[in-house]
């Protein structure tokens, strides 16, 4: 079977018609990534707009379902817990009322990262734009818009597109990570992060007690994240290793008409130290965990501490309860952000077809 090529090149002339043909469907391809980074950016000012604070913010509604454990509500504006009202009925813990106090937020961290990772990705598309497509207008054409019939003469260099695309490929998933949160199975954290970003008493009026060694009153972690674009709490009542037992405690226990609660983190000893931090950010203080997890068996790792943080406390769960509430917001950010990275890929997988790279997936796509 014989191949024509039509119109007819000569053989001689064959590797520049070649070459012609594949400039020009790179020119075109990179003509078309100016309007889909155009739209790019405007839905990732979409997204910066789910996250912006709003005057009277988001008011979710906390409930433990077929009990009343945990029933409730909390304010969202922007990145931060600013009112709410909760009512606790814990085993361990006397029946109270946190109420969260309005001159001193709870900064959520996953979503104050989220925040800094969509403000860069819009930043690097203004860059992208600003230098790759100079002379043209960052507004995309619509049906009304009689396009240019020629290309431009200053396409933007191929490789420069390409890496930009990577690097706003990574940025989107570490966004997309920061609200899917951390891998949660049956309800159970699969962190300790809760040792150290739990919310500091002066978040709460009155403030939360903290527990301190030798002391026989337990303590209250109250501990919010971000798992499946969903707001979770996570309340847990925290007993000193080294608190003293009553007698009849004891004996109760040791013949067996009381019974620990149990769960997944019960006898177990974590360092606790809760984020002082005005600012939210969990960074500093105390890296630690359950004394099971640490190789040397030594129990909790300290850090120097600074700042108003205190040391750990050597700590028991006695009870923990996990209340999640839907935000449509977080939700609406998340399914935005999932379409936008596909399509992403898309368009880094046709510039790496025309520019004849391999393309290697990497787990962002």
């Amino acid at each position: 079977m014989a191949v024509e090529i039509w119109p007819h090149v000569a053989p001689d002339q064959l590797k520049a018609a070649t070459d012609a043909a594949e400039k020009r469907e790179l020119d075109w391809l990179i003509e078309e990534l100016h309007e889909y980074l155009t739209n790019l950016k405007h839905g990732l000012e979409d997204c910066y707009a789910l996250l912006a604070p709003i005057e009277h913010g988001s008011t979710l509604v906390l409930s433990t379902p077929r009990n009343e454990v945990v029933k409730g509500t909390i304010t969202r504006v922007g990145t931060r817990i600013v009112r709410g009202t909760i009512h606790i009925r814990m085993r361990t813990l006397p029946h109270q009322t946190l109420t969260i106090n309005p001159d001193h937020p709870i900064h959520l961290a996953p979503l104050t990262t989220l925040h800094s990772l969509l403000t860069h990705s819009i930043d690097l598309l203004n860059l992208t734009l600003t230098y790759a497509y100079p002379s043209s207008s960052s507004t995309p054409p619509t049906s009304s818009t009689q396009r240019t019939p020629h290309l431009p003469t200053d396409l933007p260099p191929p490789q420069f597109l390409s890496a930009q695309l990577r690097l706003l490929s990574q940025s989107l998933a570490e966004a997309s990570a920061q609200l899917r949160g951390a891998s949660s199975t049956s309800g159970s954290a699969t962190d300790s992060s809760w040792t150290t970003r739990s919310a500091a008493p002066s978040h709460f009026n009155p403030p939360l007690t903290q527990p301190h060694p030798g002391s026989t009153h337990p303590a209250l972690s109250f501990h919010l994240t971000v798992q499946d674009a969903q707001l979770v709490l996570w309340l847990r009542s925290l007993e000193p290793v080294d608190a003293k037992v009553n007698f009849g405690t004891k004996l109760a226990l040791a013949i067996g008409t009381t019974r620990r609660l149990e769960h997944d983190e019960s006898e177990r000893i974590f360092g606790y130290c809760c984020n002082h931090d005005t600012s939210g950010g969990g960074g500093g203080g105390v890296v630690t965990g359950p004394r099971g997890s640490i190789a040397s068996g030594a129990g909790p790792v300290h850090i120097p501490l600074s700042g108003t943080r205190t040391r750990s406390v050597d700590v028991y769960v006695r009870e923990k309860v996990r209340v999640e509430t839907a935000d449509p917001s977080l939700m609406s950010l998340s399914a935005k952000l999932t379409a936008l990275a596909n399509t992403l890929a898309l368009a880094r997988r046709n510039l790496a077809a025309v520019l004849g790279e391999e393309w290697e997936e990497d787990g962002n796509d």
